[in-house]
Order: C-alpha cells, then sequence, then structure tokens
C-alpha cells in the first residue's frame, strides 16, 4: 500500500521536501506510518507531543487505519512561502469562510455584512507587527494546508453559529508574504445584541489560532524563524515519541 505524505511549516524543512510517497503494508495504520518517518528523521523528536496528523484532511489519530493513496499531513503546532492557488471560499445560509492571497477589504466586508436587524457588528483584525521576540520584524509570511485550513474554517464557523445567538459572520485568513501593518485575519460578526457578538468573535480566534493548519514564518534583519505555535486542543490526538524506542 502507497500513501501521501506531506510535510507542513518547519516539518518541511526538516523532511527536505513537501511531499513523499511510503510504502506500508496492507493493514498499516497511522501509527506505524509515523513510526516508520521517525525512525528515518530522527529530529522529528524534537517535536514530542506537538505534532498533529491528518487523514484526507481530517485530525486522525494513531489507530486509524491507512488505505490506497490517503494523504496524510504532518502539522506542526498551528500558528496562523505561499502557494500560488487563489482564493478558496465556503458560504453558508448565515457565514462566509475565506482563505486569500490578496488584501483583505475590511471595509467592503463590513458594508455587506451590517443589516437593519443587528445591534451590534464587532469586527478583529490580527495585524502584522513590526517587532517580535524583541527583534525588529521586516515581513511575515503566511502558510497553510489548504483544503483542510477551509475545511476547519467552516467547522468554527458552524460551530460558532451553534454556540452563540449571532446572525451571521465572516472569517477571512491571507496566506502569503504580508508587510508591516497588513491584516493577516479577519473575523466579523453580526448580531442583535454586543454581547454575543463580541464573545463569538473572541471565541473564533483563540480556537482558530490551535486547530486551523496555517503557519506563520517571521523574518526579521538577521534571520528567520518559524513562529511558536499554539498547542493543539485536546480533542486532537497528538502521538508521542518513539524514536527512542
Amino acid at each position: 500500500m502507497r500513501v501521501n505524505v506531506v510535510y507542513f511549516g518547519v516539518l518541511r524543512e526538516i523532511a527536505g521536501h513537501e511531499r513523499e510517497e511510503v510504502e506500508l503494508a496492507a493493514t498499516a495504520r497511522l501509527g506505524d506510518l509515523y513510526s516508520n518517518l521517525q525512525k528515518r528523521l530522527p529530529t522529528l523528536g524534537r517535536f514530542d507531543g506537538s505534532i498533529a496528523l491528518s487523514i484526507n484532511y481530517q485530525y486522525a489519530g494513531l489507530d486509524e487505519r491507512l488505505h490506497e493513496g490517503d494523504e496524510v499531513g504532518l502539522l506542526p503546532p498551528v500558528s496562523g512561502g505561499a502557494n500560488a492557488s487563489g482564493s478558496q471560499v465556503l458560504r453558508g445560509e448565515d457565514f462566509c469562510v475565506e482563505i486569500v492571497h490578496e488584501p483583505i477589504e475590511t471595509a467592503s466586508i463590513l458594508s455587506h455584512l451590517k443589516q437593519p436587524e443587528d445591534g451590534a457588528l464587532v469586527s478583529f483584525e490580527g495585524v502584522v507587527r513590526n517587532h517580535s521576540r524583541g527583534r525588529r520584524t521586516i515581513y511575515l509570511e503566511y502558510s497553510a494546508y489548504e483544503p483542510m485550513a477551509l475545511s476547519e474554517l467552516e467547522k468554527l464557523a458552524r460551530t460558532a453559529r451553534e454556540k452563540y445567538p449571532v446572525r451571521e459572520l465572516r472569517i477571512v485568513h491571507r496566506l502569503g508574504r504580508l508587510e508591516i501593518g497588513d491584516v493577516s485575519v479577519l473575523i466579523a460578526v453580526a448580531s442583535a445584541h454586543r454581547a454575543a457578538a463580541f464573545d463569538a468573535a473572541r471565541w473564533i480566534i483563540d480556537t482558530l489560532k490551535k486547530t486551523v493548519p496555517i503557519w506563520k514564518k517571521e523574518y526579521f534583519e538577521d534571520g528567520a524563524i518559524w513562529a511558536d505555535g499554539e498547542p493543539f486542543p485536546t480533542k486532537v490526538t497528538v502521538p508521542p515519541s518513539t524514536a527512542s524506542k
């Protein structure tokens, strides 16, 4: 059986390539593949307890069975070069999520979102600042596992609509090179009452930073590093290291 393995963020640099095809026994599970990769890439041990795995764009546990042609993602903690694909959009009756490679048009989005029945329209913009870790930031670069990122954004939007009494919401995340002052993410929530809109927007950004596979690389005058990601939530299975076994 052959499966396709895709590496993201700093793990791509450790592997030395973006993707590879791996041959496994016909009965192999995700844990078997991960053990195989750890033996070949012992540097993965640096990320004990912090890497998540996915199968076909869904987070998966080590006991999950693999099948011919599956795509397995190795995901470092999320923090979010970009590829050249265009914008991707998913729309529901009361939400819209989007991944873009161009500047986010906040004013236009808010204008279209506002309706007469809304007593509150709360927006949050994540903005590229000019410093990090005591160093001057030159620019940032965001990359993502785009199909899975869009799916996870949709889950966030649907869950937020279930949790909070809001009328409609938008989530837009930008990828690629962002300069100082650029908007990396926009969350906009329309509701009859301000409390629900504030609560929903705060919950979305806090959860997005933990579950959506988007990564940030910070460029300074003297080098570049991958930003530290947020720990995955407890519902996401994170495999322990087996490199020393």
